[in-house]
Order: structure tokens, then sequence, then C-alpha cells
């Protein structure tokens, strides 16, 4: 299953990060509920939110601020 990360929307495209490098997905294959930042699976041709994916994303991050300012 092909996964990625939402970097930005541009136009009519979707810029996913898929292993490292960046791709100009059109918008007619994200669905429309994704936002910047969201994990993304591909399923069914079309690119949706892994919630679970995205959820752990968004902890890592916060844990990592978190770390930031105790320093």
């Amino acid at each position: 299953m092909l996964k990625g990360i939402v970097d930005r929307f541009e136009g009519n495209f979707v810029v996913i990060e898929i292993d490292g490098i960046t791709k100009d997905i059109p918008r007619d294959d994200v669905d429309a509920k994704v936002k910047a930042g969201d994990c993304v699976v591909l399923k069914n041709g079309k690119w949706i939110t892994d919630e679970m994916e995205t959820k752990d994303r968004v902890e890592r991050i916060k844990g990592l601020m978190e770390q930031l300012w105790e320093d």
C-alpha cells in the first residue's frame, strides 16, 4: 500500500511526500477531506487520510516540541 504525507496544496495539485520524494498529485485523486500534514494512503485509486497514522504523527510532533521547550 502506497503511503505519504501531504506537504501542501498548489492550484489543482496536492504535493505529497512519498518515501522522501515529493510528487504532484491531481486534486481529483485526493479525497476532499485531506488536509496539509495528513498521513495518506492510496486506496482504490484515491488518496485518503490514514486517521491512526495522522494521530500518531501529531502526537510524535507534540512530544518533540515539548522536549524542545524543556531544554
